[in-house]
């Protein structure tokens, strides 16, 4: 396990689209556990592989109520929406209203490979849209309401 650096706006790799993990391996397995360490001692609520300098479908996030780890997530259903104030790891000391549904359900691998769903509301809804957008190269500075 490692801290690995945060990169910020204004790399290219942010604006990239991350590639579907193929095979999960050691690689992909360390990734995760490397993302996690990186999130937590940042801090922060989420993290997406390309914030790390990694092209790869890969997803942490854990709000307070425990780690869920996401390879090649796809969001599946949204419901409602709600505008609130978003921050990121890769944008520092800025922040803005960003409108999110209110309720997402993500479908996505584990690290065993097996396919599962979850759902959230809020915050947890919230966090998948903008880890997600991350695989896109989407940044929440891009969806901040006028």
């Amino acid at each position: 396990m490692a801290i690995r650096q945060i990169v910020q706006i204004g790399e290219p790799v942010l604006r990239k689209k991350a590639k579907k993990v193929e095979k999960i391996d050691e690689k992909i397995i360390q990734l995760l556990e490397d993302m996690t360490d990186t999130m937590y001692e940042a801090d922060g609520v989420g993290l997406a592989a390309p914030q790390v300098g990694i092209l790869k479908r890969v997803v942490v996030i854990d709000i307070g109520e425990g780690l869920i780890e996401f390879i090649n997530p796809e969001i599946v259903e949204t419901s409602g929406e709600y505008i609130d104030d978003e921050g990121c790891l890769s944008v520092v000391g800025e922040s803005g209203a960003v409108k999110r549904p209110y309720y997402v359900k993500v479908r996505a691998f584990d690290r065993n490979g097996q396919l599962f769903e979850i759902e959230g509301e809020e915050l947890l809804a919230r966090a998948f849209c903008h880890e997600i957008d991350h695989l896109e190269g989407v940044l929440f500075v891009d969806k901040i309401e006028k």
